[in-house]
């Protein structure tokens, strides 16, 4: 099995990936293992080469949500290649191409501005440009900005390549432990109470995993809510500051989930990724 597919191209394309020289360079003195992961990334940089990056693309390009290892070396290649890179805040894009010591042209593709800059873009790639789109963190276009420019993109008859990479959803799903054969993505629910209260009613007898993105301030009272909704023996996964530092991911019954939350001041801080079990088969 193939984890990277070659495209050969007549028209290699020879960008360095500044990190990957990096690496390189830094496991050349180490040990044999090191050395052997010193050639292996060498090798893969070669590979990367001969693969073909088409001009006139919108690349879509998930980045990392916390752990700045877990970009991809094709999404670097990507960034690399990239003429131009819309992204969700020219700021944080700033600083995390500057880790990975590129520095590149941005301009602002947010929710205020999606439909006028989706235009921009069709012109741009239509003049031959590759376009990154890149949200702050993640795959863009899942619960961030992005997918009406790839409406647009695809309305104008060009290409659009997305670039797989880190999520959220998929990595708190990953360590869950809750077997079901579909998941439903809600992503964020409603900020108004009995709104989000409708929503979570009209899924309580769904047969998937269930997947709520939520943020700090809300996450006792969205808790709270679901235990309303599903019930106080249901499963849910609470998944907190995935990939970072202060990671943390607790299973329990929704009925003991307010006591977790409220044992430690620390676990209602930082960004949560909630997944609630499926409804009980039917007998």
């Amino acid at each position: 099995m193939s984890y990277l597919p070659l495209h050969p191209t007549s028209h290699p394309t020879s960008h360095p990936i500044p990190l990957l020289t990096s690496l390189a360079t830094a496991t050349d003195s180490m040990t044999t293992s090191a050395s052997n992961f010193s050639d292996s990334l060498a090798s893969l940089a070669d590979e990367l080469a001969r693969q073909s990056f088409p001009s006139g693309a919108l690349y879509v390009v998930a980045t990392p949500i916390g752990n700045l290892a877990d970009i991809t070396v094709r999404a670097l290649k990507v960034l690399a290649l990239a003429d131009a890179v819309a992204c969700e805040d020219t700021r944080n894009t700033g600083q995390l191409l500057a880790r990975y010591g590129l520095d590149k042209t941005m301009f602002a593709a947010h929710q205020h501005n999606e439909r006028e800059v989706a235009q921009k873009i069709v012109e741009r790639l239509r003049a031959g440009d590759r376009i990154a789109l890149v949200s702050d963190a993640g795959t863009p276009a899942v619960s961030d900005p992005g997918a009406r420019i790839v409406d647009a993109v695809i309305d104008a008859g060009l290409p659009v390549v997305p670039i797989a990479g880190p999520s959220a959803a998929i990595a708190a799903l990953s360590a869950s432990g809750l077997v079901a054969d579909q998941f439903h993505f809600i992503g964020f629910l409603p900020s108004k109470d009995k709104q989000r209260d409708t929503v979570l009613a009209s899924l309580a007898s769904s047969a998937a995993t269930l997947v709520f993105y939520e943020a700090p301030h809300r996450i006792a009272d969205t808790l709270a809510a679901c235990e309303r909704a599903f019930g106080a023996e249901r499963r849910v996964l609470i998944a907190r500051e995935l990939s970072k530092l202060f990671e943390q991911l607790h299973r329990c019954q929704l009925g003991d989930a307010a006591a977790w939350i409220d044992a430690d001041p620390n676990h209602q801080r930082g960004e949560f990724v909630l997944l609630v079990e499926a409804a009980p088969a039917k007998e």
